[in-house]
């Protein structure tokens, strides 16, 4: 498991480069659940906002909590420089929120509960403070063999050390744990929500206009791609993003930009 400081420590790149990509298919999501002005919004595990920044605009009262304090402070510069009145930050941790039962109209995670260690009792804090009729919506990655970024950048690694074996299948990373949309609506009913539906229609597009760009993002987007990058060496970390670079290249061909997708599960429920 990464540690609060590991988050702490990419938060300025993560809202920099990897948060701006993620608010139209928060829009989306929002909308799914049915988020209406003036409701009562929480956002777990938030980072520095991407699903909450969205409810804010959407005229919601909103809550983001996080257990990294550099990303809520981020969360809360944004919601200053955009002059959002009815949105807070708060350092709380996601397996033990420090709410009141019934709280909340929605409660939702993007990217942030679909990496918990114990996801089922995160999911049980999020049904708890919602209010009875109220949604819980949870955003997070599809099958990895589809993120297109993740395997450019695999790629580019086994290019220069043929023993990396790449994203593990069983058990798959955290990240992936409800990669399959049947194990996202199982937690979420476990969870004790009703009318449980999981839509797979959605994707993350990344707009990448060299393999630096495709480098910089994965390096910033989890604290993990650093750790792993540890084990390679100065020289083979180089030979990596030359691969990379060319991969991107090869992508992007006469436009100015490479677009890598990446599938997405977006769970709703009742409570």
């Amino acid at each position: 498991m990464t540690t609060t400081e590991a988050w702490d420590a990419i938060a300025s790149g993560y809202d920099e480069l990897v948060a701006p990509g993620e608010d139209g298919f928060a829009r989306a999501a929002l909308e799914l659940a049915g988020l209406r002005p003036g409701e009562q919004f929480l956002d777990v595990a938030a980072g520095p906002g991407g699903l909450s920044l969205a409810a804010a605009r959407l005229g919601a009262t909103v809550l983001a909590t996080d257990w990294s304090p550099a990303m809520v402070a981020r969360f809360e510069a944004r919601v200053r420089a955009e002059g959002l009145t009815r949105a807070a930050g708060r350092v709380m941790e996601a397996h033990r929120l420090t709410l009141e039962d019934d709280s909340f109209d929605l409660t939702g995670s993007q990217f942030g509960v679909m990496l918990v260690p114990d996801q089922p009792v995160a999911l049980r804090e999020m049904v708890r403070v919602t209010k009875p009729g109220g949604r819980v919506l949870l955003v997070a990655y599809g099958a990895p063999a589809d993120f297109e970024a993740l395997q450019f950048f695999v790629a580019a690694l086994k290019s220069v050390n043929k023993d990396f074996e790449g994203v593990p299948d069983d058990p798959p990373p955290l990240e992936f744990q409800v990669s399959d949309p049947a194990v996202m609506a199982e937690r979420l009913a476990a969870a004790g929500l009703r009318n449980v539906r999981v839509d797979t229609d959605h994707q993350e597009r990344l707009e990448l206009r060299s393999g630096l760009e495709c480098w910089d993002w994965m390096l910033n987007s989890n604290p993990i791609t650093g750790h792993i990058l540890s084990e390679f060496s100065p020289g083979e970390q180089a030979g990596a993003r030359d691969v990379l670079e060319e991969l991107i290249r090869r992508r992007r061909g006469t436009t100015p930009c490479a677009v890598l997708t990446a599938p997405l599960n977006i769970g709703l429920g009742w409570k």
